[in-house]
């Protein structure tokens, strides 16, 4: 068997490693690499295989570093199946279908200049279009549930409990005689989170391909995160504000709902408008709703006590059209607003931030990491000014960054993982990490007993 490093090596996105059994192909995610926009395009445009040559695709989860790039394959001649959790299915067509509009929009901008200086037009990426052909490849497939991606591998699909039907991979080959047991970690999440249940450690495992992103540090726990979140409120409550809140439209947003369910239902939080104001977002709570046996036991719990649903209470409104976005910013009284994008570089929370950055009343609550060069990092790092469509605008509201809400485990998880499946363990390679955080992991490794722990090159080929 061969490991072709193609993707989310060395580095923290564009997930993709291709493996080589019996002579067949089986790519393991196929993800957007996220970067530089020359480097976007030379790095998504072309593959370092001939996608009609790929047999099957398995995908941990529907974000976009994991399962981004799957329309371009597509495009290029992919025509087998896709296999994952039902939750990611759906999760995937939403985020595909988002990313084709603004690939498609991003070219339409790029081109109106071009048009003017006589250049040569670019194409997007892919387009809606092009994402929807995805849909008809996708093959539901539910935890635990054995299937047969190519010869002589069985698969199956464990809850990594990262985001909704999120998935760690277990392939179980058989090649040349040979017997032996791969596991692939997607995206490991979390003990505690909101709503999720915890990862499935790996079993017997020979070989481990698994994340590193946060290898160099541990997470506060959630419930401090959840406190945290709970003070902000009511302190911006108490002197008339309004909360506004960057969020990623899928998992980070429904976290966020339900702690705010929890607040309000405990009675530690007075009841108050809260707007969830992302298409998107909303689109994605669906999914959630729809998939509430994926939900852990205490959220169970929590329902069947409060006789409510966990993404649904008193005050709550999914605000889907712009009228009704536009009509948030004309209430005057203290509220929570919750809007895409999680980095506020484009949608619905530019315009709440215009209209609330300038009041110290106001608080905008960071709760995911924010890129370099973001306006989610300006605001972050706390500038006495920043830039919205095109003009400053000083930054007087309180900030508050709240670090806990990560669904991405950290170094302690990390090790508890790898740990699982020590003694059987005869390879193990470290992907979705930058090399920092690979670094520091690999040491915490090594003092703890592993020797044959590889950190792939981009592009590098393993043969085991």
């Amino acid at each position: 068997m061969k490991i072709h490093f193609n993707g989310a090596a060395q580095t923290v996105t564009g997930s993709q490693h291709l493996l080589e059994i019996n002579g067949k192909l089986l790519l393991l995610e196929c993800g957007i690499y996220q970067g530089r926009r020359k480097t976007f395009y030379e790095r998504n445009c072309c593959f370092n295989f001939d996608p009609k040559k790929v047999s099957a695709v398995i995908l941990s989860h529907a974000h976009i570093d994991h399962s981004g790039n799957l329309p371009n394959l597509v495009k290029q001649g992919y025509q087998g199946p896709i296999y994952a959790t039902p939750p990611t299915c759906e999760l995937s067509e939403i985020m595909l279908r988002d990313s084709g509009h603004i690939y498609e929009e991003d070219a339409d901008y790029i081109n109106r200049k071009k048009r003017r200086r006589g250049q040569p037009l670019i194409e997007p990426l892919y387009t809606i279009k092009d994402a929807a052909r995805v849909d008809t490849l996708f093959r539901r497939m539910y935890y635990n549930e054995p299937f047969e991606p190519i010869a002589g591998v069985t698969a199956r699909l464990l809850d990594a409990g990262h985001i909704l039907g999120s998935a760690g991979v277990s392939l179980d080959i058989e090649e040349s005689g040979r017997k032996m047991r791969l596991w692939f970690s997607g995206d490991i999440g979390r003990l505690k989170l909101p709503l999720l249940l915890d990862p499935v450690l790996p079993e017997q495992a020979d070989y481990l391909l698994m994340e590193c992103t946060y290898g160099d540090k541990p997470h506060r726990d959630p419930e401090r995160a959840f406190l945290e979140l709970r003070d902000v409120v009511l302190r911006t409550v108490k002197r008339g504000g309004k909360v506004i809140i960057p969020s990623f439209a899928v998992g980070r947003t429904q976290e966020i709902v339900f702690c705010l369910n929890r607040m309000v239902s405990e009675g530690s939080l007075p009841r108050l408008p809260v707007f969830v104001d992302s298409p998107m977002a909303i689109n994605a709570t669906e999914v959630f709703r729809k998939h509430i046996d994926y939900f852990d036991d205490e959220t169970h719990e929590f329902m069947r006590t409060g006789k409510h649903p966990a993404l649904t209470f008193e005050g709550l409104k999914y605000t889907r059209s712009v009228a009704e976005s536009k009509a948030i910013n004309e209430i005057d009284q203290p509220m929570v607003i919750i809007s895409a994008s999680g980095m506020a570089e484009a949608g619905r929370i530019l315009h709440h931030l215009v209209r609330n950055i300038e009041d110290p009343k106001n608080t905008v609550v960071i709760v995911s990491w924010q890129a370099p060069h973001t306006l989610g990092r300006r605001i972050a790092e706390r500038q006495k000014y920043v830039r919205i469509f095109g003009e400053e605008h000083p930054l007087r509201a309180e900030v508050a960054t709240i670090g806990g809400f990560s669904a991405h485990a950290g170094q302690d998880m990390l090790l508890r993982y790898a740990q699982a499946t020590k003694s059987t363990l005869k390879g193990l390679f470290l992907v979705h990490g930058d090399p920092k955080a690979a670094g520091v992991f690999r040491e915490k490794l090594a003092e703890n007993g592993f020797t044959n722990v590889h950190y792939p090159q981009q592009g590098e080929v393993m043969e085991i």
